[in-house]
């Protein structure tokens, strides 16, 4: 073992809440490259093809990165998180007022029910701002104070 990982005799443990968060923003990272390939909504506006695959990797680099932060423990990805969940919920907001049910059908092919569109998206973002809620009182488990990742 290194130095680094023992403090006074007692070896230094990862909380299991960096552990559950690194394991969530990993499936954010799959999910997200899974994306690839298909239209995807972006403050309001539909993309395809191109501008959409350059969306969706640029979210996917920037959920790599949030999981290596997290696997880290950098405390600069503390701040990432939270202004990306921020990002994620304006985002989403904006999709659900600006986007109808009739464009999503377009992109869709078949009927979409606009009423549990919005439950969907509203369930969403009540998801990510606990989500949230729960990274800022972690903010103590975030000890790695390098500014770089390697």
């Amino acid at each position: 073992m290194e130095d680094s990982d023992i403090h006074d005799g007692h070896e230094l443990r990862r909380p299991l809440a960096m552990t559950l968060l690194s394991g969530l923003y990993l499936f954010f990272f799959l999910l997200t490259v899974s994306s690839y390939g298909y239209p995807i909504p972006f403050f309001g506006v539909i993309y395809h093809d191109t501008t959409a695959a350059i969306l969706v990797f640029c979210d996917s680099l920037i959920c790599l990165y949030l999981f290596l932060g997290l696997m880290k423990c950098q405390s600069l990805t503390w701040y990432l998180l939270l202004g990306y969940n921020t990002f994620e919920v304006v985002n989403t907001l904006t999709n659900m007022l600006v986007i109808t049910a009739a464009d999503l059908e377009k992109v869709v092919g078949e009927p979409v029910d606009s009423m549990r569109v919005v439950a969907n998206n509203m369930s969403v973002i009540a998801a990510i701002l606990l989500l949230s809620g729960f990274i800022f009182r972690q903010r103590n488990s975030f000890t790695n104070r390098s500014k770089y990742l390697f």
